[in-house]
């Protein structure tokens, strides 16, 4: 078989519609024999009944060989692992065979072979006849095995080869995973429909083509005929309302049961609408993947996908980049999600040669491309979740695009297309972009974009909606910058609003690295960590990034006043009756008043309780489920607000120096204070050496953090390294001892004149003491630098828990840390860390009033930044994995008056200007007392 033939397949069915039908089917999946071989050059006998393949290994279908011990992965973003010459494709080319052999049911007669994907080439034989073959990984395929069938004993062979022609068509952002990934299904099933069921004006109307005839017992629809329309009372399905209708499709051989949504996609006026209202997307970029099985999922976990989409407010999906398994849009019809469904096709890596060769504008490759445009169109035409089709992902512009659209126009003139690819949006209904910056965003929600070249097609585009389909990368630490895109796209009609990249991170579990990433296979061609860039762990764990996505997507608003919040309805199809309101009156931390608040359906002012407690007063206002949902139980939280009831304490204190001489004693090269002498500094140096019985290094000023990714792949990591911020000295100048414990310092790095000045000002009162630091930047700092705050180190063991009063439970970041709210929180040392699987910088604890570190509190004044780790932020630095990092002989405290902005940098912007930390004078003020 010729691997490099430009065609799609040869002995395929026409595609149809995924359906669930009472006809006969056999599940094939399991355990099947196998056999990889290096190359494509395998005689195939294998094929034939009598085969003997005791010698072969056995492997579960669907799944990935290489995760099963046969090769290794591989990943890329863009560069292709092979040579870039198409059709052509390497001598080594991993060639994976099959054999399954099945008992047929007794009376069974005809039936389809159907495979749902196969990675990248797959050959087909059922009891020696060859069948045909396919390509188009991510969808399905199928057969007649009717003439081949045999009564009883059946053997089915399949042959899989990595690379091939259509190879060049699947260049996306994953892993390299070849083989039978999805379901293998014998089925007497031949039916299709394609329902139509739309809606306006409080009607729906209802049609279908295909065969048989379609019934609707709650609408009271019986043997509705192909061709005819029936227009009802009907409730929309949207993505906040979720209705679906039961529908049965009786044909003479079989049954058919769907479940019917009612909704309408339009464009008016520039503006995304769904039942005639406006359509903002809060989405996500989602690949299939599991950190065990790769692409190949089970229902459970896409379940659990969605259940984590909708619990953190998420409302749409775009299905990055290939049709995923069907069950997945089964259950986002379900459950309520957006959908956007996207072509198995990327070209990504011809960007790198110029696009010479792009397939996308090969007349040759056109009948593939079309090809799989007409598969995913017809498996997944009856889901009223998805409204949208996308032609594919970077794949540059070319011919191909619109054959593709112009088949997709006429087939299914009721949903809008999307590229993103072409910035003239020739083919498409919608202007899309990756990764534009806030600023950018902006002009166009004022429609005032740099123009297009040619005239027609720029007011043509000026007249669409625009979203971006990627943006806010979540890579790492991060994203930041996400409330600002939603302001953006709430103010602007136009803005259909975004999908974050992406949801999960796809680390493969690791024996050794706990999770891998590019490079960890030995792979010669890789990019590294580039794939670590999710909202979510590899096991599905929240990121931070994902709880402060939930914060910006929140559907309600709370704005306080004197005596009031308003209450704002952000839903955009559903009022307020589902949840309940809860209000929390916290002094210092502690609950001391807890109330319900009756909210109206619509939303608006509500008066607020009283006020209680001394200290610093906060009001905490939460809207939670009134009852069980589908996606979450009552009581889950949906939004919150919060409003400071009293001024904020812990205002600069001035220090008592005739408390500091008289507790000093000098005790050979240390003085130390108090009756005790439980605190004490070297006398030469000025530094803290041991604090209420606890030995102490530091607080010294430090400007390094362990760079976010972001900070590496927008460059500013590499400026910091350049300056030498990651190997500062410390030069004391001056100490003085009088009323107050007087350091003067110097700190920079070698080989150049910029340093920074710091004047550490100790007094001693009340039985604790305070330090004062005042920084002046001497010489040329042309970038932000990484953060301003002190250094600290204790012994191993000295800390256990941390109790803090300030914003938490999670990290922020002067752009991140949306979801952090003021409260009392407690937390051990390893649950300090945010595990990110590339380690990073991460864990800081923002605003920090006080902290108790078991030994001693340190108080702000009147808030400071936090972060506790059992390794130093050097250590963090060198560290490539989670298993690096192993706990050593001190801890870590980090006391921060600045951070740098986090940014979405690694793609996409930096942070936003307002959170660059620039050098510049400042003054730092804490306290410490024994606990």
């Amino acid at each position: 078989m010729d691997l490099e033939t430009f065609s799609p397949g040869s002995g395929l069915l026409e595609p149809r519609a995924a359906l669930r039908s009472d006809a006969p089917a056999l599940d094939l999946n399991g355990t099947w024999r196998f056999r990889l071989s290096p190359t494509a050059n395998v005689p195939d006998d294998f094929a034939q009944p009598a085969f003997d393949d005791a010698g072969w290994d056995e492997l579960p279908v669907p799944s990935h060989w290489n995760l099963h011990g046969h090769g290794a992965p591989a990943y890329t973003n863009v560069d292709f692992p092979i040579p870039v010459d198409p059709p052509r494709v390497p001598d080594e080319n991993p060639t994976g065979d099959y054999r399954r052999v099945f008992d047929l049911p007794e009376g069974w007669t005809g039936g389809r072979l159907r495979f749902e994907g196969a990675d990248s080439f797959a050959r087909v034989w059922l009891n020696g006849h060859e069948l045909g073959f396919w390509t188009g990984s991510r969808l399905p395929a199928e057969f007649d095995a009717g003439p081949y069938l045999r009564p009883g004993r059946n053997v089915l062979a399949v042959r899989v080869h990595q690379w091939s022609a259509a190879s060049y068509l699947e260049d996306q952002d994953m892993w390299w995973l070849p083989g039978i990934f999805r379901d293998v299904t014998l089925t007497r099933s031949t039916a299709d429909v394609f329902v139509r069921a739309s809606y306006a004006d409080g009607r729906g109307t209802l049609g279908f083509e295909g065969s048989g005839t379609l019934s609707v017992p709650e609408l009271g629809v019986a043997d509705l005929a192909p061709g005819a329309e029936v227009t009802l009372e009907v409730e929309p399905w949207t993505a906040e309302t979720p209705r679906l209708y039961d529908a049965v499709l009786t044909l003479p051989e079989e049954t058919v049961r769907l479940r019917v949504g009612f909704r309408t996609i339009s464009i008016v006026d520039g503006v995304l609408l769904a039942n005639g209202r406006p359509l903002l997307f809060k989405g996500v970029n989602r690949h299939e993947f599991h950190p065990e099985s790769g692409r190949t999922l089970t229902y459970e976990t896409m379940r659990e996908d969605v259940l984590l989409m909708k619990r953190h407010n998420v409302n749409a999906v775009r299905t990055s980049h290939y049709p995923p398994h069907p069950d997945f849009l089964d259950l986002c019809d379900e459950l309520g999600l957006w959908v956007i469904d996207e072509c198995d096709l990327e070209t990504h890596g011809f960007g790198m040669i110029g696009w010479r060769g792009n397939p996308t504008d090969d007349p040759r490759y056109a009948d593939a491309l079309l090809d799989r445009m007409r598969r995913m169109v017809e498996r997944d035409k009856n889901h009223p979740s998805i409204i949208m089709w996308s032609l594919g992902n970077e794949a540059g512009v070319g011919r191909n695009l619109a054959v593709m659209s112009d088949w997709t126009r006429e087939r299914d003139p009721s949903r809008p297309i999307h590229y993103e690819g072409d910035r003239s949006c020739a083919h498409t209904d919608v202007y899309s972009r990756m990764y534009a910056s806030h600023a950018e965003v902006e002009l166009i929600g004022r429609q005032e974009e740099a123009p297009l070249d040619d005239p027609e097609l720029d007011a043509r585009r000026r007249g669409m909606p625009f979203m971006q389909c990627e943006y806010a990368h979540a890579m790492g630490n991060g994203p930041g910058g996400l409330a600002e895109y939603q302001e953006l796209f709430e103010k602007y009609p136009r803005l259909a609003g975004g999908f974050i990249w992406e949801w999960i991170d796809h680390g493969l579990a690791h024996p050794e690295y706990e999770y891998a990433y590019g490079g960890d296979y030995g792979e010669p061609v890789h990019d590294s960590n580039f794939v670590i860039d999710g909202l979510v762990f590899p096991d599905r764990t929240p990121s931070p990034g994902l709880i402060d996505l939930k914060k910006v997507f929140e559907p309600v608003r709370f704005e306080f006043g004197d005596g009031v919040v308003h209450v704002v309805n952000g839903h955009g199809f559903a009022d307020l009756s589902h949840l309940e309101f809860l209000a929390t009156v916290e002094a210092d931390g502690e609950t001391v008043a807890e109330h319900r608040l009756t909210v109206p359906a619509e939303g608006g002012e509500v008066k607020l309780p009283a006020g209680a407690g001394t200290g610093e007063v906060w009001l905490t206002v939460r809207a939670v489920l009134a009852s069980d949902q589908p996606w979450a139980g009552a009581g889950h939280e949906v939004a919150w607000g919060q409003a400071l009831l009293s001024p904020l304490i812990g205002e600069a204190v001035e220090g008592a120096p005739a408390t500091w001489s008289a507790g000093l004693v000098r005790d050979g090269g240390e003085i130390s204070v108090g009756s005790a002498g439980d605190s004490a500094f070297d006398l030469e140096t000025g530094r803290l050496i041991r604090l209420f019985g606890v030995e102490v290094e530091g607080p010294r000023l430090g400007l390094w953090r362990a760079p976010t990714d972001n900070d590496t792949y927008g460059g500013l990591a590499g400026k910091w390294r350049g300056l030498g911020l990651h190997r500062l000295t410390h030069r004391v100048d001056e100490v003085e001892i009088g009323d107050a414990l007087t350091v003067r310092t110097r700190v920079a790095p070698a080989a150049t004149d910029a340093g920074m000045r710091a004047t550490y000002t100790w007094t001693a009162s009340d039985g604790g003491l305070e330090l004062r630091v005042d920084v002046e930047p001497e010489g040329d700092w042309a970038d932000p630098i990484p953060r301003l705050g002190l250094d600290m180190t204790l012994p191993a063991g000295a800390v256990e828990h941390i109790t803090w009063f300030g914003r938490g439970p999670g990290e922020a970041y002067p752009d991140t840390g949306m979801a952090a709210r003021v409260g009392r929180w407690r937390a051990s040392l390893d649950e300090f860390q945010t595990p990110y699987v590339f380690p990073q910088e991460n864990g800081h604890r923002a605003d920090v009033r006080w902290a108790d570190f078991g030994a001693f509190t340190v108080r702000g004044f009147p808030v400071f930044g936090l972060t506790a780790r059992s390794w130093s932020a050097f250590d963090l630095d060198r560290a490539r994995h989670r298993p690096d990092l192993v706990p050593g002989e001190r801890v870590h405290l980090g006391l921060d008056l600045a951070q740098q902005g986090i940014g979405t940098a690694t793609c996409g912007p930096g942070a936003l200007p307002v959170y660059d930390l620039r050098a510049g004078r400042a003054t730092f003020r804490l306290r410490f007392e024994p606990s």
